[in-house]
């Protein structure tokens, strides 16, 4: 290990939305959701912002709330897509032929989808989208999902840990990465189902609530090669995320798996 090792960093879960979007749809989130932006949405802010904090490349994450959104969504992270930022579109998964947008999302050469149950309104365990997510095994696409809950959305169960368990269950080679280490605000049953187990979890919007004791026993009690870093930015500071995360004091190798090396492995030694 190289002593520049201990700053690289990626960022395995961003949001940006194309520059004539951007200021609409963060003024609908935060409406929606009652929360402030830290950013103004663009791509160019975004890399401003990893610029200041020191973030080599960002995984920007892209929700279709209805199907027809697909086409946009990708053909904008495709215009994106560059060594700094990985783009994930995204495909309605109770729209019209999922399987054939999923193979449209590799036939571009993107390396995966983000999905959001809320949003999109559907159960991760749901049996009748098992062959979707059969066919994203199959592909070797990433799915980064969503999981816990939603401060805009009432509180049912649509992606808890429990859900996580069957669908892996069902589908056990599916590269799948929970977020906000492993359910937002339903971190007891994270506990009680995901710690230890071989599932990727990034750490988004979660250390502020689980706070400094807590979040260093999850990210020691977890497996060294399952965890990410991420900011779920422009809704939380980079570089106050980053802060969280170094100052959990996990020791050299368990950080730089956590801020780097587990996403290069994830998104190719080529990024």
């Amino acid at each position: 290990m190289n002593d520049t090792d201990l700053d690289r960093i990626v960022d395995f879960h961003a949001h940006a939305f194309p520059d004539g979007l951007a200021e609409r749809a963060i003024a609908h989130l935060e409406k929606q959701g009652s929360a402030k932006a830290f950013l103004d949405g663009k791509v160019s802010s975004l890399l401003a912002s990893m610029d200041r904090v020191g973030i080599e490349c960002a995984v920007v994450c892209s929700i279709a709330t209805k199907p027809e959104q697909f086409a946009p969504i990708l053909n904008w992270s495709r215009q994106i897509a560059s060594e700094r930022i990985v783009p994930l579109p995204s495909i309605h998964p109770k729209g019209p032929d999922p399987v054939g947008k999923a193979q449209l999302v590799a036939q571009a050469g993107l390396l995966g989808i983000k999905l959001h149950p809320y949003y999109q309104d559907f159960e991760i365990d749901d049996p009748a989208l098992f062959h979707f997510f059969r066919v994203l095994e199959q592909m070797g696409l990433l799915v980064v999902c969503h999981t816990g809950f939603d401060f805009a959305f009432p509180r049912d169960r649509k992606a808890d840990p429990a859900r996580i368990v069957r669908l892996l269950d069902k589908v056990p080679n599916l590269r799948f990465v929970a977020t906000h280490t492993g359910a937002w605000e339903d971190w007891d049953e994270v506990e009680r189902h995901l710690l230890g187990k071989p599932i990727y979890m990034e750490i988004s919007m979660s250390l502020e609530w689980l706070g400094p004791a807590r979040g260093r026993e999850f990210l020691t009690a977890h497996p060294a090669d399952r965890i990410l870093f991420g900011t779920d930015s422009p809704w939380t500071s980079q570089a106050e995320t980053l802060h969280l995360a170094r100052a959990l004091d996990l020791g050299p190798e368990r950080e730089r798996r956590l801020l780097w090396e587990n996403a290069r492995a994830l998104l190719g030694s080529q990024r």
